[in-house]
């Protein structure tokens, strides 16, 4: 009996050590944006391509002043991928999606944004503002991976959500190109810094 307890503490031990290291891998990282700052933990142990993709993008300084360019209140904000004067900024590389990781699109999650290609996300990503279920993967079709979440500053993205937007013309490396749902005022992504590994 005593043997039996032994072994059962042992592996309680076991368990909350993996645990603690699992979280402890997930980086976190600050979102400076001229309405506030956003602190988000990157779930790298749930989508390591997808976390290792955005880490790449921080690491190159890439998202430095870019702008929220989607904004829809009681939905998401959506940024990462036009300069302040709505130029999109290209990146060289995209990531798989990996939207099976049973994450859900869960108000106050990070999810990559992508075309209707599942493989197509580069450097946009979206804050849900809400619960949005429809956009998990699912049986029939692949979903919006997530792969982090706000653990402070909520209140921004909810303030940032709340602006009013319009149409706007941006530019992207094949012409012209139809914006929806832009900020009125920018709302810009100063940048996104590690705030540990």
């Amino acid at each position: 009996m005593y043997r039996r307890s032994l072994l059962t503490l042992l592996a309680a031990v076991s368990l909350l050590v993996c645990t603690a290291n699992a979280i402890a891998a997930n980086p976190i990282v600050k979102l400076q944006t001229s309405e506030g700052d956003i602190t988000v933990v990157l779930f790298a142990d749930k989508a390591p391509k997808t976390v290792a993709n955005f880490l790449a993008h921080v690491d190159e300084g890439f998202y430095q002043n870019l702008v929220f360019h989607r904004v829809i209140d009681n939905f998401m904000v959506q940024g990462g991928g036009f300069d302040v004067d709505l130029k999109q900024k290209q990146t060289e590389r995209s990531v798989i999606n990996e939207s099976k990781n049973r994450l859900h699109n869960d108000r106050g999650t990070l999810a990559m944004a992508r075309t209707s290609d599942p493989d197509s996300a580069g450097s946009q990503f979206f804050i849900n503002q809400r619960n949005n279920p429809r956009l998990d993967w699912t049986p029939y079709k692949p979903g919006y991976t997530v792969f982090g979440e706000v653990i402070s500053g909520m209140r921004i993205v909810d303030f940032m959500a709340s602006t009013p937007t319009g149409n706007a013309m941006g530019m992207s490396d094949k012409g012209p190109m139809p914006l929806q749902n832009v900020p009125i005022d920018p709302i810009v992504l100063l940048n996104v810094t590690r705030v540990s590994p």
